[in-house]
């Protein structure tokens, strides 16, 4: 009976089912029969099939509106000095980014009455102006026109491309839609302003008000704002400098919109006519140009680390759009000290030896204007411009310049030709005069010894006319300026600023393949005899240096030339004496960690970096000081970060070195900076040939390194050396550059000795004391503990010990005979002692 019964539910469920499905069928049947409903389906499946196309043409790879809510638009980055102060800017794109309450609101009207005054009231699209569109394109075969608003315009700059099609149209309407869902009309108009081109490399209202008047939108008057209000339909038709009258036209009819839609008065709207167009001329960004250098060498190492541009979106803080604020240490004062002296000092050299040649060379037809001004050869030397020859005439020649004015110079030489581009100056009048741009080249660094940053840097004549870095690029030999590093590796190997060395010809074997090498001294002077290691370093004798290596082992040398930057040698004599090449980069460094007790340097240009939000995501100084932020001082001492760098070098040894080279200033090759009256330390160097002139050194607070040569070297001329060429520069920098600086004395670490000793022997002297004569008998020396000269008691140095006394009790003799004849002098003050002195000197340093 269950069996029968739920057979029987069964089929009546299926009965049921069939019968309802066959009603429906026979509903649709009828309905299908009825001409409305065919003509309804129709409709739908064509609406899902547009639908569908649309997609698939315009809608499918759309990007995503919302992605406008995090939009950053390019940004140019700007460089800073040491003290904060912008001195350049790395831009592609001319633009300043500004948030929508920052515009005045009659700019934004006067943008809304050129482009889209019914912007507030719409969703997206004109209708109106569609249509009218759509009419103007089907009656003309040309380039499409549309009635893009400005959403369409923000849709198209920051998510589409400039394409000319009705595809293009249609997808910059979808996404006008969408646009709109996302962001509010105040959003959509600062990303527009502060987007839009303007012309002169301008991108944005903000970066157009400085290019076309100088002033920032907050300043503008209502006349300006109307002509950059015409500028986005095209800036190029309304160019003050050829279309002046075509961009008044525009202009007063966007004002005459304004007076129509209500947002001007009728005064504000006569005045603003009769104002003239105002538009300044043409320029670039308002910096005073400064380290041209040095700002290379910043964007340099900005690209390396950030990259170039974000075209691929994996570059955020790239240099060209990334917007970043770069604080670099560049100290303009001593940056401009810097060109100055080094170009005075390649001027002087090039002086009587003739004209060096052409900067560079151009083909000469009727564009030869523009083809100057695409070469941006161009220099800031004094009253200095360069010009391109025209054609020679007789003895003279013409000449023009890249504003397209010419002139002649006279008594030019035999091969000056036409296209050659030279520098001149004004002569009076139309006429002017050939300056020579010198053919020798050198670079120059200013590096602060405490903590490495750069303060100047300078390639070369000028980097408008050659843009390769000499100072970071240009690998030289330094001749004798090696030196030091030689000798700090000898003091580490036992000896003393005393230790006798013997200035006499010195050969060696080399090896089978290099036979045996003879040395000798500068200028093929003759050995000297024993001498002290100090005079051997302030007299640089090239003899005496060889020997110390060989004594301390060249491969203890290269070793430390390794540690401290300089270059990666080989263990032969040769680079003792400055064989191997480096940079006035990389030696001036080397130096500056002599005067920071051997420890380790960094050089830097840049101090930090920011991101366009302010976050800092680059510092040069990375150390933690634990406890520097504490809210209230818990007592104890001064929290300090930890010291930078490792400790490359013995501190004892590396102020030895100083010590030494102090001498080199006071008696020795570089005397010429004796009258700069302060502690000074320095080398002077000269390359075989000569071919390079080298000086490095400075004071406790600054050190500067300076190479004088050819960039393809040659002989400088038999008369070149470090001292008469180099160490003026120096000099020259030095005099304003050290003015108002205190005249600090070189600290010594712990553990110096300081002794007595006779100059030419370097033995100990215990009855004389030091003058303030650099080149008197006993002098103060530097030893490390226990490496100072001991008392002798050799037969002869006692014998020479009692003449002195001998000696010594004549002078007291006479001395007594001469106050008892000079009542003025009855008394004598007690006897000095090395306490007494060390108390008038406040201590040990």
């Amino acid at each position: 009976m269950v069996e029968e019964t739920e057979n029987t539910a069964g089929e009546s469920l299926a009965y049921k089912l069939e019968r309802n499905t066959g009603g429906l069928v026979a509903a649709m049947e009828r309905l299908w029969q009825k001409k409305w409903f065919r003509l309804f389906l129709g409709f739908i499946a064509l609406c899902l099939l547009g639908w569908l196309v649309i997609w698939a043409v315009f809608a499918r790879d759309l990007p995503d509106a919302a992605t406008l809510q995090q939009y950053e638009p390019p940004l140019p980055t700007t460089v800073r000095a040491y003290d904060g102060e912008p001195v350049h800017s790395y831009a592609r794109e001319r633009r300043v980014q500004l948030e929508f309450v920052e515009f005045p609101a009659l700019l934004v009207r006067a943008y809304l009455a050129a482009e889209d005054r019914t912007f507030f009231e719409h969703g997206g699209l004109d209708y109106p102006g569609i249509a009218t569109a759509i009419v103007t394109n089907i009656s003309n075969s040309g380039r499409p026109v549309g009635a893009s608003t400005i959403t369409q315009q923000v849709a198209k700059n920051l998510l589409l491309t400039n394409e000319v099609s009705y595809r293009r149209k249609v997808r910059e309407a979808l996404l006008a839609y969408r646009i709109e869902e996302v962001l509010t009309k105040e959003e959509i108009l600062e990303l527009y302003l502060n987007q839009i081109f303007l012309g002169r490399n301008a991108y944005g209202v903000q970066a157009a008000a400085q290019a076309y008047f100088g002033k920032d939108v907050d300043a503008l008057a209502l006349h300006e704002m109307a002509y950059l209000a015409i500028l986005p339909k095209g800036p190029s038709n309304y160019r003050p400098e050829n279309n002046e009258q075509r961009a008044i036209n525009r202009r007063n009819w966007v004002l005459g919109e304004m007076l129509e839609n209500g947002w001007v008065t009728e005064a504000q709207h006569d005045a603003a006519r009769a104002e003239p167009l105002g538009a300044i001329r043409r320029s670039g960004p308002r910096f005073e140009r400064v380290g041209g250098y040095f700002i290379e060498e910043v964007r340099r190492e900005l690209i390396e680390r950030f990259g170039e541009s974000n075209e691929d979106g994996e570059s955020p803080y790239s240099v060209y759009s990334g917007g970043l604020w770069v604080r670099t240490s560049l100290n303009p004062e001593l940056q401009s000290l810097t060109k100055d002296a080094l170009r005075t000092g390649l001027l002087r050299y090039s002086r009587g030896k003739g004209w060096g040649g052409a900067i560079n060379t151009i083909e000469i037809d009727d564009k030869w204007p523009q083809r100057l001004a695409s070469t941006f050869i161009d220099t800031d030397h004094s009253d200095w411009r360069i010009a391109v020859a025209i054609a020679r005439n007789g003895n003279g020649a013409e000449i023009g310049f890249s504003d397209g004015t010419t002139g002649r110079i006279g008594g030019v030489p035999n091969a000056l030709k036409a296209g050659d581009i030279i520098a001149v100056s004004p002569a009076g009048g139309s006429n002017y005069t050939l300056r020579n741009v010198p053919a020798v080249s050198g670079g120059m660094v200013v590096q602060n010894p405490r903590n490495g940053r750069i303060w100047a840097m300078q390639g070369g004549f000028d980097d408008r006319m050659s843009s390769f870095n000499r100072a970071t690029q240009a690998e030289r030999q330094p001749g004798s300026t090696i030196k030091p590093f030689v000798y700090a590796t000898a003091l580490d190997q036992g000896m003393t600023p005393a230790t006798i060395i013997v200035d006499s010809p010195f050969c060696v074997y080399q090896s089978a393949a290099l036979g045996r090498k003879c040395f000798q001294n500068f200028g093929g002077s003759r050995g000297a005899g024993e001498q002290t290691l100090r005079w051997g370093v302030e007299q640089s004798r090239n003899l005496m240096t060889v020997r110390a290596a060989n004594d301390a082992g060249m491969e203890n040398v290269v070793k430390t030339i390794k540690t401290m930057g300089i270059g990666d040698y080989q263990p032969y004599l040769a680079f003792a004496l400055g064989a191997g090449d480096t940079t006035v980069a990389k030696l001036t460094n080397a130096y500056s960690m002599l005067v920071n007790h051997g420890r380790e340097l960094k050089p830097t240009v840049i101090d930090y970096v920011q991101d366009r939000k302010g976050k800092v995501i680059l510092r040069a100084d990375s150390r933690n000081c634990e406890d520097c932020n504490m809210a209230e001082w818990n007592g104890e001492p001064m929290p300090r970060p930890r010291p930078a760098g490792k400790q490359l070098m013995n501190p004892m040894t590396a102020y030895q070195m100083v010590n030494i080279l102090e001498g080199v200033i006071t008696r020795g090759t570089a005397q010429n900076l004796k009258s700069l009256n302060r502690p000074l330390f320095g080398k002077t160097g000269t390359a075989s040939g000569p071919t390079n002139v080298w000086f490095v050194g400075g004071s406790p607070d600054l050190v500067a390194g300076v190479y004088m040569g050819y960039d393809q070297p040659k002989n400088m001329g038999g008369y070149a050396q470090g001292g008469t060429l180099a160490a003026p520069i120096f000099r020259q920098f030095a005099e304003k550059a050290m003015a108002g600086m205190p005249k600090t004395p070189f600290v010594a670490p712990k553990g110096i000795r300081m002794v007595r000793v006779d100059r030419k022997s370097g033995k100990r002297v215990f009855g004389g004391w030091p003058s303030d004569d650099p080149r008197g008998a006993v002098i103060w020396d530097v030893f490390k503990p226990q490496t100072e000269p001991r008392r002798s008691i050799r037969r002869e140095e006692l014998l020479a010990r009692l003449e002195a006394k001998k000696a010594e009790i004549a002078a007291a003799q006479a001395a007594a005979r001469a106050r008892a004849s000079d009542a003025s002098l009855r008394s004598r003050g007690p006897a000095r002692n090395d306490n007494d002195f060390l108390q008038e000197e406040g201590g040990i340093y």
